[in-house]
């Protein structure tokens, strides 16, 4: 295929597509939980639901923001969805993958928001019914092993209905699988190569950017990350961007 099919109308530089990605794709054995992880026990899970929960608003509804693959994949089916601006947070790959969507010999990154700019993404509102079992599956999908890799918060979310306060899982700098810092050429080679037992770390970039772009959200940070990703890609196949 010729790397020019792979670049989007009106614009010089190439653009992530699933034909790209699925050149990154290779079957993976799980190779189960990763030895030297302390996982958090179901009375831990349970004690930091029930201390975020203390804070929550008054009229006890619970929306959380989706950022990245909880907007695709969240798990459940929202009560109501809106889009919203989170202000003071961006999304950032900063947590490494060794399973998911890397392994050891090839790491892979994933999203999470750190501090600094703004965000925009969805405000999932949880249904009523059957919100324990929810909360407990998120929990355990975000905080992960010990030192927790996010942060469960209460933040101000602008939108049209309205602001709203909303759950936000945010990055633990003094997590276990917290990669901060990278230049945005790193990130870029580390997501183009990394596959891991759920696919690969470009399909993730990939979903999350065309599943924005749907929702008329464009994220200047991940749009050129996507191009630098794709052109890696092309690169790694012998062919010019």
């Amino acid at each position: 295929m010729n790397g020019r099919s792979n670049i989007a109308a009106n614009d010089t530089e190439p653009r992530l597509t699933p034909s790209l990605c699925a050149r990154v794709r290779r079957a993976v054995r799980d190779p189960g939980p990763g030895s030297g992880f302390a996982y958090l026990t179901d009375a831990e899970y349970q004690a930091s639901i029930d201390a975020t929960l203390s804070g929550r608003p008054d009229d006890g509804e619970i929306w959380v923001f989706a950022a990245g693959s909880l907007i695709w994949n969240p798990g459940f089916a929202p009560a109501e969805r809106r889009i919203g601006l989170l202000r003071g947070w961006h999304r950032s790959f900063c947590l490494k993958t060794l399973r998911w969507r890397g392994t050891p010999d090839c790491p892979g990154l994933m999203l999470a928001l750190e501090p600094g700019g703004d965000c925009r993404g969805v405000a999932c509102r949880l249904p009523a019914e059957g919100r324990a079992p929810t909360l407990r599956a998120l929990w355990r999908r975000e905080l992960g092993v010990k030192p927790v890799n996010h942060l469960p918060r209460w933040v101000d979310v602008e939108t049209e209905g309205g602001a709203i306060r909303a759950l936000a899982f945010t990055a633990n700098p003094g997590g276990q699988s917290y990669l901060g810092g990278l230049a945005l050429e790193e990130t870029a080679a580390m997501v183009a190569r990394a596959a891991g037992v759920w696919g690969s770390c470009a399909e993730y970039l990939c979903e999350t950017v065309s599943r924005l772009e749907a929702l008329g959200i464009r994220d200047p940070h991940l749009w050129r990350l996507q191009s630098l990703v794709a052109a890696c890609i092309l690169r790694d196949s012998g062919e010019e961007e």
